[in-house]
């Protein structure tokens, strides 16, 4: 059983150095693969990452390799990761630059993928607030994510915490859409279509990795423009790949609903506070997002990057 944990990173020298860290810390005690190697795809065009990999090469537990994706978009260097290990691997894990592992979370992934003999296993990414965090983010539950029992069946996945079984690649065109490079949902486009070919999609809640948030991101703004966001990408998907006119009619009517329900609850969400009225707003901009997406409008959030 021979696995490639791949990294993307852009222009994150600190949280790429703390998820090497982690990676290195890696321990097996459900499985035993007979390979793990870590590949870091730099999507700067300037390599910034290379001298830090220089750095780890030789006293690294892992095999660790490099390659420079010196075009902008994380479509590309997904694309790029999947090019350098689907040929002599069985699984390809991926995990993002600002994020850190349990270092039981491969042999989580690993175990519940031999267990339920799952093409794709996922698992929870929690939030770790910086010091000085807002008391409403972390009071908020915005930033926190769903999780659920090992074994339950998942529509989609998110590429910051998963194992993909090369196989799901053997298809030709089972790559990430370049379309999405700047606009990120390129993971939802994945998973939604192979889904949709069949392959199961399988929750691992022991299989843990935990998100560093930067104050950047601790603000209404991104809330609100991250909301924008899902709703838009998720819509674009679904035109792509479930276009018939009963699921593009449902999407409009919630898009609809969403935004005129939340400017109806707007002022009422004020009276229950800050946090109601932010959830409140979050839910307009979502059904923005869905309207404008139903209309072919991109929004390309990964135009920025934040640092952690």
């Amino acid at each position: 059983m021979r696995v490639a944990v791949c990294v993307l990173t852009y222009k994150r020298p600190d949280g790429l150095r703390r998820l090497l860290d982690g990676l290195a810390r890696l321990s097996f005690t459900k499985t035993q693969p007979s390979e793990v190697k870590v590949i870091v795809i730099d999507n700067d065009p300037s390599a910034s990452s290379a001298g830090d990999y220089s750095k780890l090469k030789a006293s690294y537990p892992w095999k660790l390799e490099w390659y420079n994706e010196k075009r902008r978009g994380i479509s590309y260097a997904r694309n790029a990761a999947v090019a350098l290990t689907r040929e002599g691997h069985d699984f390809i894990a991926f995990i993002d630059d600002d994020e850190i592992p349990e270092p039981s979370w491969l042999d989580e992934l690993l175990a519940v993928q031999q267990m339920y003999q799952a093409a794709i296993v996922t698992g929870p990414v929690l939030p770790v607030y910086p010091e000085h965090a807002p008391v409403w983010s972390v009071k908020s539950g915005c930033y926190e994510r769903t999780r659920h029992p090992t074994g339950y069946l998942m529509e989609l996945a998110r590429t910051g915490n998963v194992l993909i079984h090369t196989e799901v690649f053997s298809r030709g065109e089972n790559g990430f859409d370049e379309r999405y490079a700047l606009s990120g949902g390129e993971d939802t486009h994945f998973f939604m279509r192979v889904k949709e070919q069949g392959f199961d999609i399988v929750w691992a809640d022991e299989a843990i990795v935990h998100e560093w948030l930067p104050m950047s991101r601790l603000k209404v703004s991104w809330l609100l423009q991250r909301a924008y966001r899902s709703g838009n990408t998720y819509t674009l998907c679904e035109r792509d790949i479930r276009p018939s006119l009963s699921n593009l009619s449902i999407r409009a009517i919630k898009g609809v609903l969403r935004v005129g329900g939340g400017i109806v609850l707007a002022l009422p969400a004020l009276l229950f506070g800050r946090i109601a009225f932010i959830k409140v707003l979050q839910s307009i901009c979502s059904g923005a997002g869905m309207v404008m997406g139903l209309m072919g409008r991109r929004y390309e959030e990964y135009q920025r990057t934040h640092a952690v």
